[in-house]
Order: structure tokens, then sequence, then C-alpha cells
């Protein structure tokens, strides 16, 4: 970490530009970028499950987060038991948020869209849901991995689900690995894109995106341990109008 904020502040000092705006975190495992680096982003959030535990929401806003994403349910019958609480913590300290599902090839999207409906309430200034999609090799249940026409179809039947209940579009979460092996870019969605090494310039030429998950190892105030930090693709007052677009 502390490698990462003597190379962040060396870079503020020689160029004297905008690699020296917005909110700065620390990162317990720090990268050279490629291109311009995520710091140079207004807007920054973290998302969040139980793996992050207790999280103080009130320090968590004032370090500079703005958005989190916060695990809800995974599957057709698992609840993240940390939902909850940070659901009711971050609307309290003012953060913005919305909820993601983890999504399993071996259960039907209908099945899974009804189990997110019935956990996540319908609230006025949430973020879109989110449709996390992504291999899961570790899973003691399913390791099923859908030809990329299958994976797009079922993408497709959740999320039209999800925007009927919520009156919103449901956001794409994926990886680099999934992104190339099922052609998920091909919809025409919003995108929230995982690089950690390398700016989405290089990993995802030429797909739009509205967040970037950069780090999965970030240190914020208020969460223990690492956790994922991501940006808003646009500056401040992009932020402000795709809020008024995309929020209830």
């Amino acid at each position: 970490m502390i490698r990462f904020l003597v190379a962040a502040l060396a870079l503020c000092l020689l160029t004297l530009t905008s690699a020296c705006a917005g909110p700065r975190f620390g990162d317990n495992d720090p990268v050279d970028w490629d291109g311009p680096p995520p710091w140079n982003y207004d807007i920054h959030g973290i998302d969040v499950a139980r793996f992050q535990n207790d999280i103080d929401w009130g320090r968590v806003a004032q370090s500079g987060i703005e958005f989190a994403f916060i695990k809800a349910t995974e599957g057709g019958d698992r609840l993240d038991p940390k939902f909850a609480r940070n659901w009711a913590g971050a609307a309290q300290a003012g953060v913005r948020r919305g909820a993601y599902h983890f999504y399993y090839f071996c259960t039907p999207p209908e099945v899974q869209a009804r189990w997110f409906i019935r956990n996540v309430p319908r609230e006025g200034g949430a973020l879109p849901p989110v449709i996390d999609l992504e291999w899961n090799p570790y899973s003691p249940t399913c390791t099923t991995r859908p030809p990329g026409a299958e994976v797009r179809r079922q993408a497709r039947v959740f999320m039209d689900i999800l925007e009927r209940h919520y009156g919103q579009r449901p956001i794409i979460y994926t990886t680099l690995e999934f992104y190339r092996q099922t052609g998920i870019g091909q919809l025409n969605e919003e995108f929230w894109l995982r690089s950690t090494a390398r700016t989405l310039a290089t990993t995802y030429p030429g797909q739009s995106w509205s967040f970037w998950q950069y780090t999965g190892t970030g240190v914020v105030p208020g969460v223990a341990g690492g956790v994922d930090i991501n940006v808003f693709a646009g500056n401040r007052a992009t932020w402000q109008r795709w809020l008024r677009a995309r929020t209830r």
C-alpha cells in the first residue's frame, strides 16, 4: 500500500494534471497501470458481501465512497446473511446502493429472478439491480458452462423479469474470461466490468461500460481487510445525470 501511495503522489507532483483529481484509496496489491489510472475518475464505490463482515458505513461514506453494490442473492435459494444489514447501513450513511445477484447456470432464470425479488425491496433511490455473470469453478453444486447463446438467453430472461418488477433495466457484471467465452458483450446492455491488472481499453477494447472494478484488494476505511473498489465511467456531472436516469 505504501508503494501505491508514494507512486500516486509522485505522479501528481510530476504532472500536475487530472491524475491528481478524484478520491484515492490504498491497495494491498497495487499494479502499474498501462493507461490512465483508476484514481483519475471522480466517482468511486465498493461492492461487498458477507466476506467483509460488519462494515462501518459512516466511515465508508466519510472516506469518499459514493456508491455500493451489495450482494443479495445467489442461485435460487441462497441469501447473503449480511444483505439486510448492509442495505440499511449504506442508506443511512448516504451511500447510493444497489443489490446484486450471483447467477447459477443450474437453476432456471425465472426461479432466480423470483428469489431476488422476494429478498430485495423495491425502494426509491436504489441503483439498478445487477446480474453477476461469471464462471464458478469452486462451486460444490454447479460448475455447468452453457454455450454462449444459452448464457445470453438466460440473462435476457432474468433481466426482463427484474426490469418489469423494479422499473430499472439490470446492469451486467462480468469478468474477462466469461466475456470472451460467452460473447455476453453482444447484448446491448449496460456493463460493469472487472479488470484488476490492465485498463478496460486494453482488456475489453471497444466495449462500453458504466462501472469498472479495478481491484479486489482495496483498502477503504470502515471495511476490514481487502475490498473490491470500482469507479464510474464519467465525471461528477455525468454521475448526477446517470442517477437521475437510472435510479427509482
